[in-house]
């Protein structure tokens, strides 16, 4: 089948196809209104040694890193994404998801803090408490070892929450998935009543006609008065009478 044969057949049977679109659009609005936008806001922190570990740097935690801060932002994402601080997020205002996590291709101790919402408002301000609460649970852990502030690890704001921006792929995806799946129904729908109004050709549809019983009747007389003839001169051939006229005079 081309793509003329498709065509016509598409058109022949518009009744199927155009309800079939016709639902296929509603659904896709009906996605694209159900299906709402989601903002993201990212920050980036660092952790920074102690103001006693930087004393031969003359106070600068840039110049001096250890391997220990990498491990220690790892432990930190790992109790900021814990159960326990979700309630606490959720208690001081966070909605939304949030991540934290070590920053990708990260050569030191870097964090992402990562909220997404469908309100942007609200997922800014979110960004913005729990950059603030990995801060005060950075020194809650040293606190509890007994950590003298001199010694604590400090955490420094890279990138601070940023403006949120619009994720627009998976409500993308959906709005191709469902148009797409609607228009292959449409089609397959039509087609399947084109299949089913066609008749099928008959076994016998082209075999010779069969003669009229008169011709047959008339054929048969025909060569019985042949066959009648020839049987008579046969049999007159073999008689006495016969035998004699066809010698002759003596």
């Amino acid at each position: 089948m081309d793509l003329a044969e498709i065509w016509r057949v598409m058109r022949r049977r518009w009744y199927v196809l155009l309800p079939g679109l016709l639902i296929t659009a509603a659904l896709t609005t009906g996605v694209y209104l159900l299906v709402p936008v989601e903002y993201r806001s990212q920050s980036t922190v660092t952790l920074l040694n102690s103001k006693k570990a930087t004393v031969a740097f003359d106070g600068n935690p840039f110049l001096s890193t250890q391997a220990s801060l990498t491990g220690m932002a790892d432990g930190l994402a790992r109790n900021l994404n814990s159960d326990d601080s979700k309630a606490d997020l959720t208690a001081q205002g966070l909605t939304g998801e949030y991540e934290a996590k070590i920053a990708d291709n990260a050569q030191g101790p870097f964090m992402w803090l990562i909220v997404t919402g469908t309100n942007p408002a609200a997922v800014l301000k979110s960004d913005q408490i729990l950059t603030a609460y990995a801060e005060k649970r950075l020194q809650e852990f040293q606190a509890q070892q007994q950590v003298t502030p001199e010694a604590m690890i400090r955490m420094a704001t890279i990138v601070p929450p940023q403006k949120p921006e619009p994720q627009t792929k998976t409500r993308l995806q959906y709005l191709v998935m469902a148009g797409a799946l609607g228009f292959v129904l449409s089609l397959v729908a039509t087609f399947f009543v084109e299949a089913r109004r066609r008749k099928p050709a008959r076994p016998g549809r082209h075999r010779p006609a069969a003669p009229e019983p008169g011709a047959e009747a008339g054929t048969g007389a025909e060569a019985g008065a042949e066959a009648g003839v020839g049987t008579e001169a046969e049999a007159g051939a073999g008689t006495p009478e016969a035998v004699s006229s066809s010698a002759g005079p003596t």
